[in-house]
């Protein structure tokens, strides 16, 4: 069964199936690759990708965010995919955001027009390592957080094989995946430029990751102030009020 969900972001709707959800870390990795963290945005009139767009949502609020660029989701799920063509077109998105079937461990192989053609990349992967979690009962959902044919290392050669010379590549991921992320990356010939730690409260520990690196880009890494999801109250801290644009 399906759900329409409202995202709050203007016009967004988003066809989701029951059960499953976007949550906090897409609209953190739209809001980072947007500049509102104090990471280089995406610029003006951009052509971004985002690698494994399930729903659609990021892919979405980064149009939604910046309104002259043009986005392309690729979902490995066909079924996936076809509910974020249909959310585009219910949130009168299909003329900027276009969603493709297949999968990232190849698509530059079978895609060659996909080729060094972005300006900027975004991607939510799997956190987990191939074996590394308890699996869950739900097979989209475990293809969502498991490595399954692509891992880490696939999107990040993938990313890199998308984007221009100098393109952005923005990530979320979990802070105990660092080590392997950043070998990634710069086996790819992406540099990590910009991080910030996410908590779920102030004084927690962190358990989410934004990462902004650059194709080509010199060494230099800048750790950004951490953010906290919530209040010490539980409620939503201002700079996620921002994000969602509800100040």
């Amino acid at each position: 069964m399906e759900r329409i969900d409202d995202a709050g972001f203007g016009d967004i709707r988003v066809i989701q199936k029951e059960g499953f959800g976007y949550g906090v870390d897409s609209v953190l990795l739209a809001a980072f690759a947007s500049g509102e963290t104090g990471a280089s945005g995406i610029v003006s009139n951009a052509r971004a990708a985002d690698l494994g767009t399930d729903s659609g949502i990021a892919a979405f609020i980064l149009a939604h965010k910046n309104p002259s660029i043009h986005v392309t989701g690729i979902e490995v799920r066909e079924d996936a995919a076809m509910r974020a063509v249909r959310s585009a077109q219910l949130s009168c998105l299909d003329d900027r955001v276009t969603v493709i079937t297949d999968d990232v461990l190849d698509i530059c192989e079978r895609r060659p027009e996909l080729r060094c053609g972005f300006d900027a990349v975004i991607s939510n992967p799997p956190y987990f390592r191939r074996g590394a979690a308890i699996p869950s009962s739900s097979p989209d959902r475990f293809i969502a957080r498991h490595e399954t044919t692509a891992d880490i290392r696939d999107f990040s050669r993938t990313a890199a094989g998308m984007l221009k010379d100098g393109g952005d590549f923005y990530l979320v991921h979990r802070p105990d995946r660092l080590a392997d992320i950043i070998e990634a990356l710069r086996g790819a010939g992406l540099e990590p430029k910009t991080m910030h730690l996410v908590t779920p409260s102030p004084g927690k520990s962190p358990n989410i990751l934004l990462l902004h690196s650059v194709k080509g880009g010199g060494a230099e890494l800048r750790i950004l102030p951490e953010i906290a999801v919530h209040t010490d109250d539980g409620g939503y801290s201002d700079i996620i009020l921002r994000m969602y644009e509800r100040v």
